[in-house]
Protein backbone atom coordinates (compact mmCIF):
# COMPACT_ATOMS: atom_id res chain seq x y z
CA UNK A 1 0.00 0.00 0.00
CA UNK A 2 3.35 2.19 0.01
CA UNK A 3 4.00 4.62 -2.85
CA UNK A 4 5.87 3.56 -5.37
CA UNK A 5 8.55 6.02 -4.53
CA UNK A 6 8.76 4.14 -1.25
CA UNK A 7 9.39 0.67 -3.24
CA UNK A 8 12.27 2.68 -5.15
CA UNK A 9 13.85 3.47 -1.95
CA UNK A 10 13.33 -0.13 -0.79
CA UNK A 11 15.27 -1.55 -4.18
CA UNK A 12 18.15 1.23 -3.48
CA UNK A 13 18.50 -0.41 0.36
CA UNK A 14 18.28 -4.07 -1.14
CA UNK A 15 21.90 -2.70 -3.13
CA UNK A 16 23.60 -0.96 -0.10
CA UNK A 17 24.97 -3.70 1.65
CA UNK A 18 26.09 -2.05 5.34
CA UNK A 19 24.26 0.45 7.43
CA UNK A 20 27.25 3.09 6.58
CA UNK A 21 26.16 3.36 3.23
CA UNK A 22 22.50 2.98 4.38
CA UNK A 23 23.32 5.95 6.20
CA UNK A 24 24.51 7.94 3.50
CA UNK A 25 21.99 7.22 1.48
CA UNK A 26 19.56 8.75 3.94
CA UNK A 27 21.82 12.15 4.11
CA UNK A 28 21.53 11.99 0.65
CA UNK A 29 17.71 12.25 0.51
CA UNK A 30 18.27 14.92 3.63
CA UNK A 31 19.98 17.06 1.57
CA UNK A 32 18.18 16.68 -1.56
CA UNK A 33 15.00 18.29 0.24
CA UNK A 34 14.22 21.75 0.21
CA UNK A 35 14.47 23.26 3.43
CA UNK A 36 11.01 24.30 5.12
CA UNK A 37 9.80 27.50 4.33
CA UNK A 38 10.23 29.27 7.89
CA UNK A 39 7.05 30.52 8.17
CA UNK A 40 5.67 27.01 9.03
CA UNK A 41 8.27 26.68 11.29
CA UNK A 42 5.28 27.42 13.98
CA UNK A 43 4.11 25.44 17.42
CA UNK A 44 1.51 23.83 15.73
CA UNK A 45 3.65 22.15 13.04
CA UNK A 46 6.28 21.14 15.50
CA UNK A 47 6.64 17.09 16.80
CA UNK A 48 6.83 16.41 20.45
CA UNK A 49 8.95 13.43 21.47
CA UNK A 50 11.72 14.05 19.01
CA UNK A 51 14.91 14.44 20.82
CA UNK A 52 15.58 17.01 18.06
CA UNK A 53 14.17 19.73 16.60
CA UNK A 54 10.88 18.78 14.04
CA UNK A 55 8.51 20.31 12.22
CA UNK A 56 6.07 18.43 9.60
CA UNK A 57 3.81 20.78 7.49
CA UNK A 58 0.58 18.37 6.08
CA UNK A 59 -2.27 19.17 3.57
CA UNK A 60 -4.91 17.44 2.23
CA UNK A 61 -5.91 17.93 -1.59
CA UNK A 62 -8.85 16.48 -2.86
CA UNK A 63 -8.38 13.56 -0.33
CA UNK A 64 -4.55 13.23 -1.19
CA UNK A 65 -2.41 13.33 1.48
CA UNK A 66 0.86 15.48 1.01
CA UNK A 67 3.32 16.80 3.83
CA UNK A 68 6.74 18.86 3.87
CA UNK A 69 9.05 18.74 7.16
CA UNK A 70 12.24 19.59 8.15
CA UNK A 71 14.61 18.90 11.06
CA UNK A 72 17.77 20.38 12.66
CA UNK A 73 19.37 16.94 12.98
CA UNK A 74 20.34 15.58 8.99
CA UNK A 75 19.32 11.73 10.48
CA UNK A 76 16.10 13.32 11.01
CA UNK A 77 15.64 15.21 8.06
CA UNK A 78 16.62 12.19 6.15
CA UNK A 79 13.79 10.17 7.63
CA UNK A 80 11.12 12.71 7.24
CA UNK A 81 12.31 12.15 3.56
CA UNK A 82 11.70 8.21 3.69
CA UNK A 83 8.17 8.74 4.95
CA UNK A 84 7.22 11.30 2.16
CA UNK A 85 8.19 8.58 0.09
CA UNK A 86 5.94 6.36 2.19
CA UNK A 87 2.94 8.42 2.51
CA UNK A 88 2.73 11.61 -0.47
CA UNK A 89 0.20 11.13 -2.88
CA UNK A 90 -1.62 8.40 -0.91
CA UNK A 91 -5.87 8.61 -0.51
CA UNK A 92 -5.93 10.02 3.51
CA UNK A 93 -7.99 6.61 4.09
CA UNK A 94 -4.59 4.93 2.99
CA UNK A 95 -2.39 6.87 4.68
CA UNK A 96 -4.24 5.40 8.12
CA UNK A 97 -3.98 1.60 6.47
CA UNK A 98 -0.65 1.62 6.10
CA UNK A 99 1.63 0.00 8.48
CA UNK A 100 4.30 2.14 8.41
CA UNK A 101 6.38 0.01 11.30
CA UNK A 102 6.12 -3.19 8.53
CA UNK A 103 7.19 -0.90 5.51
CA UNK A 104 9.98 0.84 7.47
CA UNK A 105 11.19 -2.90 8.82
CA UNK A 106 11.52 -3.68 4.78
CA UNK A 107 14.25 -1.17 5.16
CA UNK A 108 15.79 -2.54 8.25
CA UNK A 109 15.25 0.74 10.61
CA UNK A 110 13.86 -0.66 13.37
CA UNK A 111 17.07 -2.51 14.40
CA UNK A 112 19.72 0.31 13.40
CA UNK A 113 18.27 3.93 14.87
CA UNK A 114 19.00 4.73 18.46
CA UNK A 115 16.09 4.34 20.92
CA UNK A 116 15.38 8.12 20.46
CA UNK A 117 14.77 8.44 16.98
CA UNK A 118 13.16 5.67 17.05
CA UNK A 119 10.70 7.53 19.42
CA UNK A 120 10.81 10.44 17.10
CA UNK A 121 10.19 8.97 14.51
CA UNK A 122 6.81 6.96 16.15
CA UNK A 123 6.22 10.51 17.00
CA UNK A 124 6.14 11.69 13.35
CA UNK A 125 4.45 8.47 11.91
CA UNK A 126 1.91 9.26 14.44
CA UNK A 127 1.35 13.05 13.37
CA UNK A 128 0.92 12.06 9.92
CA UNK A 129 -1.62 9.64 11.32
CA UNK A 130 -3.70 11.71 13.50
CA UNK A 131 -4.02 14.54 10.02
CA UNK A 132 -4.75 12.12 7.71
CA UNK A 133 -7.49 10.55 10.24
CA UNK A 134 -8.68 14.56 10.99
CA UNK A 135 -9.31 14.48 7.06
CA UNK A 136 -10.46 10.86 6.35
Amino acid sequence: MACPDFEDTVEDFEFLDDWEDRYRYIIEQAKAMSPLDEALKVPATKVEGCASQVWLYSEVNDGIFFFDGDSDAIIVKGLIAVLRKLFNGLNVADVIEVDAQKELARLGLNDHLSSQRSNGLRAMIERIRHVAQAHN
